[in-house]
């Protein structure tokens, strides 16, 4: 899909444009700042590289993991990829590349997914007055505070979803060792995604740390006049994107500490069990010796004679098997 912003009165225009490899489409009326493009196809991108005049990255090069492949400089224009946070509502979130090309006044975005800021972000922005839509850097820094935003959002979940965990490992009623299990079983998942959760969080922060650090570089390399408020708001944006990071370090070692409650708790209740088999395995040994003294085949026992020898046999490993019982019991153990 590509999707062309014109500026009038400060203000956003969206115009979806269709490219064949027949005709190419007319341009809109007005100043271009913005060219959105999500799942381009070859003709769409031959389009763009043609207007703006850089070469626009393929999928294989966003999701390339070396620096030198996500930020650079080339033909005039500034490269930038970050990883992208996407499907944060569901229990599978995922990182996606999303690139930022400046080139003068223009900003190109290259998408593999539709994330909900940027659809928020082109809404308000469609809205006069609303946002600072001046420049393509503008509305760059903008789509980076709705990323932002996106992230704080999905962190305070994170961190509800944490402390009702938490509610759950340490304050749950006593139950049955069966139910305990799977109780444990069920935390540990919820556990792992949040962990999970946290870490893609923090990747994607770090890459538009990096963004905002190598576009303020290159800004100050070329010598270029940048505008006081721009840089304002650049700082800002660091400061919010530090604060999130030592945020999700925050949380991130709550879950650590959950992580090793949890397997603590379940340890106990396995100690448990085995200490009752082997208070039982102790129990049972007096009677066993009993029944195997009685059950030898020797010509010449005495109590085999003995009337009453059957049910005293019986008692007698009843008796063996109380005693230990009773001072296990005195003793606490049980």
């Amino acid at each position: 899909m590509l999707r062309i912003y014109t500026r009038e009165n400060q203000c956003l225009v969206p115009t979806d444009l269709t490219v064949t490899t027949d005709r190419e489409p007319t341009l809109p009326i007005g100043q271009i700042l913005w060219i959105d493009l999500l799942h381009p196809t070859p003709e769409e991108d031959r389009f763009v590289e043609k207007l703006v005049g850089v070469s626009i990255p393929t999928r294989e090069e966003m999701e390339e993991i070396e620096m030198s492949s996500r930020l650079y400089s080339e033909d005039g224009g500034e490269f930038m990829t970050i990883a992208g946070l996407v499907q944060l509502d569901t229990d599978s979130p995922l990182l996606t590349p999303i690139t930022f090309v400046l080139k003068g006044q223009i900003l190109v975005t290259v998408r593999l997914a539709e994330p909900r800021p940027f659809v928020a972000f082109s809404t308000r922005a469609q809205r006069a007055g609303t946002l600072n839509v001046s420049s393509g850097e503008n509305i760059m820094l903008g789509l980076l505070e709705a990323l932002i935003d996106r992230i704080a959002d999905a962190l305070e979940r994170v961190g509800a979803k944490i402390d009702t965990i938490s509610r759950e490992v340490f304050h749950q009623p006593e139950v049955t060792s069966g139910r305990k299990a799977n109780d444990f079983r069920s935390v540990l998942v919820e556990i792992a995604r949040e962990g999970d959760m946290l870490s893609l969080v923090r990747e994607s922060l770090v890459s538009m740390t990096r963004v905002l650090t190598y576009h303020t570089a290159v800004t100050e390399d070329s010598n270029k006049k940048a505008i006081k408020d721009t840089r304002q708001r650049i700082r800002s944006i660091q400061r919010d994107i530090s604060s999130l990071a030592d945020h999700s370090t925050y949380l991130s070692s709550k879950v650590t500490f959950l992580l090793d409650s949890t397997l603590g708790l379940i340890n106990l209740e396995q100690n448990h069990l085995i200490k009752i088999f082997s208070i039982v395995s102790v129990c049972l040994m007096p009677p066993t010796l009993v029944a195997s003294i009685y059950g030898m085949n020797f010509k010449h026992m005495p109590e085999l004679e003995w009337p009453i020898g059957y049910p005293l046999a019986l008692g007698l490993m009843v008796v063996t098997a109380i005693i230990p019982f009773a001072y296990f019991r005195r003793k606490g153990w049980l």
